[in-house]
């Protein structure tokens, strides 16, 4: 699926949160056995119900980002911004948290859910994924909730990541795999079953993206089974720090 035709596709379920609807971007069965949206989320007390309907993931990325007062976050395709919200929580009133969305409504709905939330220390940006509108080293930890297998250049994704965070910054995903031999078919109906529409990378190819990007410490946990090869799974890993006996 082409990158506008992502975008309207959120457009469209950011619409339909704001007007009271949940929104779904799987099957309704994948939604009904938890795998997906807010059911991942066991802290949502104060987050606004529009937030909770946008909530379009495939895990808790901010249970496993080991977010720490005063940090700065991104969160990579933020959606009607629960994840943005939570992690304000952990970072405090002296931490920063931007969310990052290609979806124009998505942006509004996150702006208005932030408002109600009362949450000052966050900031809502429209942009790609592929090229973030932040400077270099800006951030200490990168997350994304079952966004990154939308994406058409995973790879870009990723370096972008990298770039914007700085030495010992952590990278915390939960997205969509591949992991073993299937049949190919099997598995892009597997993949468009959960909403995988860009098509997933397998557990190597993630492995190796990260790797080229420069991160380290990698760690690839699967975390629900969708059949045919497809599964949810939290990704983390490391930029380096670079330093006196120091790596």
């Amino acid at each position: 699926m082409a990158h506008d035709e992502v975008v309207e596709r959120y457009s469209g379920l950011a619409r339909a949160a704001l007007e009271g609807q949940i929104a779904l971007d799987c099957s309704a069965e994948e939604f009904d056995q938890g795998c997906f949206g807010a059911a991942g989320y066991d802290d949502t007390i104060g987050i606004p119900e529009s937030a909770v309907r946008a909530s379009l993931g495939c895990g808790n990325p901010v249970a496993v980002a080991e977010l720490r007062a005063g940090e700065t976050v991104l969160d990579l395709g933020s959606g009607g911004g629960i994840d943005v919200l939570l992690s304000a929580r952990r970072v405090g009133p002296y931490g920063r948290v931007y969310g990052l969305d290609a979806s124009p409504d998505m942006v509004r709905l996150a702006r208005a859910n932030a408002e109600q939330a009362g949450v000052a220390n966050v900031e809502f940006l429209h942009g790609a994924i592929e090229a973030v509108p932040l400077p270099d080293q800006a951030v200490d930890a990168v997350i994304s909730n079952c966004v990154i297998n939308l994406s058409d250049d995973k790879a870009a994704v990723i370096a972008e990541a990298f770039r914007v965070l700085r030495p010992g910054g952590r990278f915390g995903v939960s997205d969509v795999v591949t992991d073993g031999p299937v049949d190919p078919v099997r598995r892009e109906a597997a993949e468009q079953r959960v909403g995988c529409v860009a098509g997933s990378l397998t557990v190597a190819e993630y492995r190796d993206l990260l790797r080229r990007a420069g991160f380290v410490g990698l760690t690839i946990r699967l975390t629900a089974d969708h059949g045919d090869g497809v599964h949810s799974a939290i990704v983390q890993a490391t930029k380096p720090v670079i330093g006196p006996g120091r790596v």
